[in-house]
């Protein structure tokens, strides 16, 4: 764990504990800002420290990989040039980029990612409900930077810059904040992200930057309230549930899957497709979505 989430972790609990008590104050546990739930915050939690768990024995084999692929490395860049970090952490985002729209677009990929959006409430505690699996599925999204010729820690300094950054997007108590929408992402950008309803699904994958959502058609402003969760919700606090359930249910899809064809669609189709047409992808969600709307 990079030493800057180290030194970051009072601030996650005192922050959590203030938006806490600015919800109870405005009696917000219903309605448009759904506040806290016991319940959902401490599975949230419990998903955060068990990614912890998961990561700590293989951050040193990945960190490993970032070394040994910075061997081949295409420049030996400058590290005390201005443009240094700059060019490292838009580098940085553009790699999170891919690596999180297609853990919305593959199914195994999905799989992994899709605990992060388990929750139906929206605060700084569903920032800390992390995956346990995508340690295992993104590793190669970032092999790209050491490769160009970023070292290995200055990159793990980026990505826990990117996770702060982050965190502070998971709140509904910050509301649109003008020009600097368009270019980077924001608490209402985000929300987007973590909506349901069919307009917003796999929209504004960016971390610290919207520009590539923009660029790559995958943005959506914030215009209708925000439906959190999944399009079908799991009703489960249980954090191995929470982690599990798409890749049992994936392995369920592909034991029956009745052909070697339908069981790779499975795996790596995107999220929702059905060899019968029973279920609906998001991109079929949108377009029918669209359609009745028009």
């Amino acid at each position: 764990m990079s030493v800057i989430i180290t030194y970051a972790i009072p601030i996650f609990v005192i922050t959590l504990i203030l938006e806490m008590m600015l919800f109870r104050r405005m009696g917000s546990n219903t309605g448009p800002l759904r506040g806290y739930e016991w319940r959902d915050t401490l599975a949230s939690l419990a998903m955060g420290v068990g990614s912890l768990i998961v990561k700590l024995p293989l951050a040193g084999a990945i960190f490993g990989l970032s070394v040994f692929l910075y061997d081949y490395r295409a420049f030996d860049l400058d590290r005390s040039a201005l443009w240094f970090w700059p060019a490292l952490i838009l580098c940085e985002d553009f790699c999170y980029y891919w690596f999180h729209r297609l853990h919305h677009t593959i199914r195994i990929l999905w799989a992994g990612h899709i605990n992060h959006h388990s929750s139906t409430h929206y605060n700084l505690s569903t920032a800390l409900r992390q995956p346990w699996t995508t340690i295992v599925t993104g590793v190669l999204f970032w092999a790209p930077l050491p490769l160009i010729g970023f070292e290995a820690a200055d990159i793990l300094t980026a990505q826990s810059i990117s996770l702060l950054y982050q965190y502070g997007l998971h709140t509904e108590l910050v509301g649109k904040l003008g020009p600097i929408e368009w270019f980077f992402n924001t608490p209402s950008h985000h929300r987007v992200h973590h909506g349901r309803n069919p307009i917003y699904l796999d929209r504004n994958h960016g971390g610290i930057f919207i520009i590539w959502d923009r660029l790559f058609g995958t943005f959506e402003v914030e215009s209708v309230p925000v439906d959190y969760g999944l399009t079908k919700n799991i009703a489960t606090f249980n954090p191995f549930r929470i982690a599990f359930h798409e890749w049992a249910a994936s392995g369920r899809d592909v034991a029956h899957a009745g052909s070697a064809r339908n069981a790779l669609a499975y795996l790596f189709g995107p999220p929702g497709w059905s060899d019968d047409g029973s279920r609906k992808t998001s991109k079929q969600q949108r377009a029918e979505s669209t359609r009745t709307t028009t």
